[in-house]
């Protein structure tokens, strides 16, 4: 019975766990700075890309979202990100940032994801898009190929939780959660 019991626990703990490779709650994101394409910027009709630096995320509580340069990668966690949007937090508080590996994209359709990147800056200019045409990233944090990471960082720069994958609707409400209690 004790077993069983140990078992029990264990399974309805990991959902809230980390599980992103290099990223551990406690630590910081490691260092890294993009520097071909970087961070889109908005510019009247016009997207300019600026380099980008792990550093700058700093000061806000955030949700740092990585993904492969793919549509099914990017569809992977979109109830995360709607769910972001309906909790309409502050966004003198919160930011979300968003890497695409676009060296992780299907052969011939990296014209179409620098697209689709600059099209979600516009529909979502609040937002910190990265454009990652080497996959740098990707490489200095450990992620997984072909998919979504999805991590909560704390305004001090520390990780609260992280996960290569798709989210469950349990992580998704305990990320909420998480964003709201470091607000």
């Amino acid at each position: 019975m004790q077993i069983k019991h140990l078992i029990a626990v264990v399974a309805l703990a990991a959902p809230l766990s980390s599980w992103a490779l290099n990223l551990k709650t406690g630590d910081k994101v490691p260092t890294v700075s993009v520097a071909d394409y970087g961070e889109a910027i908005v510019k009247g009709n016009d997207i300019t890309y600026h380099q980008w630096q792990s550093a700058s995320m700093v000061g806000k509580t955030r949700v740092i979202q990585a993904i492969a340069g793919r549509s099914a990668a990017k569809a992977l966690n979109k109830p995360m990100i709607d769910a972001i949007i309906d909790a309409n937090l502050p966004k003198d508080k919160y930011q979300t940032t968003t890497i695409i590996n676009q060296d992780d994209a299907i052969w011939g359709t990296s014209s179409f994801v620098k697209s689709s990147a600059e099209d979600s800056k516009k529909e979502f200019s609040y937002s910190s898009i990265i454009l990652d045409k080497n996959g740098v990233v990707a490489k200095a944090w450990d992620l997984q190929a072909k998919t979504s990471m999805i991590a909560v960082q704390s305004k001090d720069g520390t990780i609260l939780w992280a996960k290569d994958g798709e989210l469950t609707p349990q992580e998704i409400k305990h990320v909420i959660t998480l964003i709201k209690s470091d607000l």
